[in-house]
């Protein structure tokens, strides 16, 4: 399926902030999400000085059929300046709200926990009364290296599901849904406010994304996210079908109805697109 409809087409335009958000990240040698995984909102949210850095390098050690992200076992070794370049970074941009997030690094003694804490204390350090939501791996489960993270006191905990159970063989082929699911709840049993998301369009049903939102809602998940897959790379899953926007309003009324705190659906809807909006609840 290659042919978007109507609904699933954006409006790119540069702007001299985009150039501006650009110019900062390069000069810092930063990674984002929104460059790497070939985000479709890359101009709006750089056009309005706001970024979603990614930390840990952009090589990731799995292989995740939806993503762009690169993967191979020969990681580069972790920047060890990186927790400052960002916070020097986020201050450049006024950010008040950040997420910051990584490739998967199975490769790492702690998956990479150890750099998100110091990423998170760093960034609060150089920005005090900034909000801090890290867009964290599963780390194989592994409750202590979640723990670190934890530790530094963030302000959200986000984790993505990526797809409804049936699925996970196809799409997550390295990742277990449950595990994912323990995350969340385990960081939400330590009192944060958790954040998850998943993508429609690679074959699920409406009542599997019910589902999902239920086990969410099971674990008392805050924020939920879905929005359209769209293929960004030529070796990455093929778009099965384009939601209409209708049974995206359809899905946040509903996620709304069973008690998540704000519900993000829509075609372009991405985990750190608009994540300021959780600066309500603050």
């Amino acid at each position: 399926m290659n042919r978007f409809p109507v609904w699933v087409k954006k409006t790119i335009k540069s702007s001299q902030e985009y150039e501006t958000t650009k110019n900062i990240l390069q000069r810092y040698g930063l990674n984002t999400v929104c460059v790497h995984a070939r985000c479709p909102n890359i101009y709006e949210c750089f056009g309005k000085k706001y970024a979603s850095f990614m930390i840990l390098g952009s090589i990731c050690t799995r292989a995740c059929r939806f993503c762009s992200v690169s993967h191979t076992t020969d990681m580069p070794d972790v920047d060890a300046e990186e927790p400052e370049k960002i916070a020097q970074a986020v201050k450049e941009l006024g950010l008040r709200y950040v997420v910051i997030t990584s490739p998967t690094r199975d490769d790492l003694p702690d998956g990479g926990a150890g750099h998100f804490a110091r990423c998170i204390m760093e960034i609060r350090r150089e920005n005090p009364g900034i909000k801090i939501e890290p867009l964290i791996p599963d780390f194989k489960g592994n409750k202590d290296f979640l723990m670190v993270v934890l530790d530094a006191r963030p302000d959200v905990v986000s984790h993505n599901l990526e797809t409804v159970p049936s699925l996970y063989s196809s799409v997550r082929p390295q990742a277990n849904y449950a595990t994912s699911l323990n995350v969340l709840e385990n960081a939400k049993k330590h009192g944060f406010l958790i954040k998850s998301g998943i993508m429609v369009g690679l074959g699920e049903t409406f009542d599997d994304v019910i589902n999902v939102m239920n086990d969410l809602r099971n674990i008392n998940c805050d924020f939920f996210v879905i929005g359209q897959y769209l293929k960004s790379a030529p070796e990455n899953l093929d778009v099965k079908e384009f939601i209409k926007p209708e049974v995206f309003k359809e899905y946040k009324h509903i996620g709304e109805k069973i008690g998540f705190k704000m519900v993000f659906s829509g075609v372009f809807c991405r985990s750190s697109y608009m994540a300021d909006i959780a600066l309500s609840f603050f």
